[in-house]
């Protein structure tokens, strides 16, 4: 199956890439190499170009480009453990990161120098 083939929402891990010369080098350089897990976010609407999401990042491919990669379908259970990231974390855990410990408040930085001149303020 070729990567083209894919639709949106679908998961694939990588078996070979085609093409000669600078087209087969520019395919590994962007990272499309065999055993690299796949997700195709989106495919516009006449099914060019393709937009996928590898190794953590996301990025657009030609169909004719496309199609120079053979993949092998995937469950979406199994593309979900690893075979990329995705760049968004969820809203709670963003969150989670400027959250003080329980009953305590959060650590203000004192500016002395902020104060000075303003009336009913130590100078």
């Amino acid at each position: 199956m070729k990567l083209d083939e894919l639709r949106a929402g679908e998961y694939g891990r990588i078996t070979a890439v085609g093409g000669t010369g600078a087209l087969r080098r520019r395919l590994l350089d962007m990272g499309l190499t065999p055993g690299t897990g796949v997700f195709v976010r989106k495919v516009a609407p006449f099914g060019d170009p393709i937009e996928l999401n590898l190794r953590g990042y996301e990025f657009t491919l030609r169909k004719e480009d496309a199609s120079n990669i053979t993949v092998v379908k995937i469950p979406a259970e199994e593309g979900h453990k690893g075979a990329h990231r995705f760049g968004r974390q969820s809203e709670q855990r963003q969150n989670d990161a400027f959250q003080p410990a329980h009953g305590q408040q959060p650590a203000r930085r004192q500016f002395p120098w902020r104060d000075r001149g303003k009336k009913g303020r130590p100078t």
